[in-house]
C-alpha cells in the first residue's frame, strides 16, 4: 500500500468517527433540551405558591423523563456499544444534570436520596457497565452534588415562604450525604472540586437554621413537624 492509499484509508476512518460524533452531538443537544424543560418546570417549587403544587410538577416531570428515556434510546444506537468512554465526553454534562433532576424529583417525592440503580432505571439506560449504556458512578455522584446547591436553595426559599420544618429537614438529609462522601476516596480531580463545594452547601443551610432558631421558628417547625412535608 502506497503512502497515499495508507493516508486515504486514515482518512476515511476519521470521516466515519467525525460523522459518528455528529449524530451524537444531534441526540445530546435533544436530551439537552428536554432537561431544560425538566429544570424550568421545578424550578417552579422556588416560587412562594410553587411549595403547594409539588405532587403536581413531579408527576409531570417524570412524564418528561419518558421523553428522556425514548431519546436515550435512540442515542444508544449512534455509537459502536463497546465504545462508551471514547465518546462519552458528549454526553457527560448533560446526564449529570439528568441525574440532578431525577434526585431532586425524587427528594421532593419522599425526602430520600435516589439510588443510582433507581436513576439508571428512570432515564432508561444501565446501571451495570457491563450491560452498555451504563450510569457512571462518578455522574451519579457529581448529580447528587447538584442536587445538595438546589437544596441550599430551597431551604433559603421555604422560609421565605413560612414552611420553616422543610429547612430542618434539608439540614439533616444535607448532614448525611455529606457523612456519605466523607466515606469516599474521591481521585477524580473535577469531582474532588465539586464535593469541596457541598461544605459550603452546608454551611450555607446551616445558618437557615440557625436564623429560625435564633428568632423561635425552630420551635414552631418542630411542633408542625408531624404535619404535611
Amino acid at each position: 500500500m502506497s503512502v497515499s492509499e495508507m493516508f486515504a484509508a486514515l482518512q476515511g476512518a476519521l470521516g466515519q468517527d467525525q460523522d459518528i460524533r455528529e449524530e451524537i452531538r444531534k441526540e445530546v443537544q435533544t436530551l439537552e433540551q428536554t432537561a431544560r424543560e425538566i429544570l424550568t418546570l421545578l424550578q417552579g417549587v422556588h416560587q412562594g405558591p410553587g411549595f403547594q403544587h409539588i405532587p403536581k410538577k413531579c408527576q409531570k416531570a417524570r412524564e418528561h423523563f419518558g421523553t428522556v428515556r425514548t431519546q436515550m434510546e435512540s442515542l444508544k444506537t449512534k455509537f459502536p456499544a463497546d465504545q462508551y468512554y471514547r465518546f462519552h465526553e458528549h454526553w457527560r454534562f448533560v446526564l449529570q444534570r439528568l441525574v440532578f433532576l431525577a434526585a431532586f424529583v425524587v427528594y421532593l417525592e419522599s425526602e430520600t436520596l435516589v439510588t443510582r440503580e433507581a436513576v439508571a432505571e428512570i432515564l432508561g439506560i444501565e446501571a451495570d457497565r457491563e450491560r452498555g449504556f451504563h450510569l457512571d458512578i462518578e455522574d451519579y455522584l457529581s448529580g447528587v452534588l447538584t442536587l445538595a446547591s438546589e437544596l441550599a436553595r430551597l431551604a433559603v426559599n421555604s422560609v421565605t415562604a413560612g414552611d420553616y420544618s422543610r429547612p430542618l429537614r434539608i439540614s439533616t438529609f444535607i448532614n448525611e450525604l455529606d457523612s456519605g462522601f466523607r466515606l469516599l476516596n474521591l481521585k477524580n480531580d473535577s469531582l474532588r472540586k465539586r464535593y469541596d463545594g457541598l461544605k459550603y452547601d452546608v454551611k450555607k443551610i446551616e445558618e437557615v437554621v440557625y436564623d429560625l432558631s435564633i428568632r423561635g421558628l425552630n420551635k414552631e417547625a418542630t411542633v408542625g413537624a408531624g404535619g404535611e412535608k
